[in-house]
C-alpha cells in the first residue's frame, strides 16, 4: 500500500475520536517500532466468514475496541434488517487477554442499537454460547475467542439464530454490512445499558442438563463411574464446564492438571494453547 495512505490513516487515529491510551500506543510505535506501526495500519482487519481474528494492538489491522465496535455495528445493522426491532443476542468470551473488554464493547454497541443482550458474567466455552442462542431464543450471538492461536491473538466469531457460525447467505451479507462501516463515527458506542442482562449459573445448569441428556449409554457411564480421567483446560474456558459435566455423568475419579487449571490469557505453561501440537 502507498505509504501516504498509511500515514493518512495513522494521522486520522492520532487526531480522531480515539482514546488517549490508543494514541499513546501509536506514538510509542512511531518512536520504537515503525515497521510494526506500518503493519498495524497498512490494511483493515478483514471480517471473514468466521468473523475477525488478528493480533491485538492499535491500528486498523489489529484486534482492538474500535475494530470490534465497527464489526458489531455492521452485524447489528444486518440483524435488524432481517428481524426488525425485536432482536436478541448472546455474548460469551474466553480467557484471552482483552476478551472480557471486547465482549463488553460488543454488548454496549448492540445495546446502543436497541438490541437485547444476554452477556455471560464470566468466561464460558464456545459450545455454551451456541446453546444459549437457542435456549434464549436469540437471533444471533458473538464469542470473543481466538481458539488455539498464540497469546498475541484474539478473535470475534459471529453466530446465527440456529446456534451455528454464519453460513450462506448470511455470511456474505454480514461481511457486506461490516465493510460499509467506514469510520468509528458510524458506531453507536453507548446507550440503552438496561438492555444488557448478565447470565450465568442458571444457563450453566440448563446447558449441563442438555449435555447429560446426550449420553448414548448412561448405564456404561454408571458402571465405569470410577474410571480415572485426567483433564487439562490449558488455561482456557473448559475449566468452567468440563469438570461439572463429568460430575453430571457420575464420574468420581477426575483429576484436573493443577498447573493449567487457572484461566490465563498468557498461557504460561505452554508455547501456545494448541493440544494438537507436540511443542505445546
Amino acid at each position: 500500500m502507498d505509504q501516504a495512505i498509511i500515514l493518512q490513516r495513522i494521522d486520522k487515529w492520532l487526531n480522531g475520536p480515539f482514546d488517549e491510551e490508543t494514541k499513546s500506543g501509536i506514538r510509542r510505535l512511531q518512536q520504537e517500532k515503525p515497521d510494526e506501526l506500518t503493519d498495524a495500519f497498512y490494511k483493515t482487519l478483514e471480517f471473514g466468514t468466521g468473523g475477525l481474528r488478528g493480533v491485538m494492538g492499535v491500528g486498523t489491522n489489529r484486534m482492538n475496541k474500535y475494530t470490534v465496535g465497527m464489526a458489531t455495528q455492521g452485524y447489528a445493522n444486518y440483524l435488524k434488517q432481517c428481524f426488525g426491532d425485536d432482536v436478541k443476542v448472546a455474548i460469551a468470551h474466553d480467557s484471552r487477554n482483552n476478551s472480557r473488554h471486547f465482549a463488553e464493547t460488543t454488548a454496549h454497541v448492540f445495546a446502543a442499537n436497541g438490541i437485547k443482550v444476554f452477556l455471560f458474567e464470566d468466561l464460558r466455552p464456545t459450545p455454551e454460547l451456541s446453546f444459549a442462542i437457542r435456549h434464549l431464543g436469540c437471533q444471533g450471538g458473538v464469542v470473543c475467542t481466538a481458539s488455539h492461536n498464540p497469546k498475541e491473538y484474539n478473535g470475534y466469531k459471529a453466530y446465527w439464530n440456529d446456534g451455528s457460525q454464519l453460513v450462506p447467505p448470511h455470511d456474505k451479507n454480514v461481511i457486506a454490512e461490516v465493510d460499509k462501516i467506514a469510520s468509528v463515527d458510524e458506531v453507536k458506542w453507548s446507550g440503552n445499558d438496561h438492555l444488557i442482562q448478565l447470565i450465568g449459573k442458571e444457563l450453566d445448569e440448563a446447558y449441563l442438563d442438555m449435555v447429560k441428556g446426550l449420553s448414548v449409554y448412561p448405564e456404561v457411564c454408571a458402571a465405569q463411574h470410577d474410571l480415572k480421567i485426567v483433564y487439562t483446560p490449558i488455561h482456557g474456558t473448559g475449566i468452567m464446564m468440563v469438570p461439572a459435566a463429568l460430575k453430571k455423568y457420575g464420574f468420581t475419579n477426575v483429576h484436573v492438571v493443577e498447573e493449567q487449571s487457572k484461566p490465563d490469557g498468557n498461557f504460561p505453561t505452554v508455547i501456545y494453547p494448541n493440544p494438537e501440537e507436540t511443542e505445546t
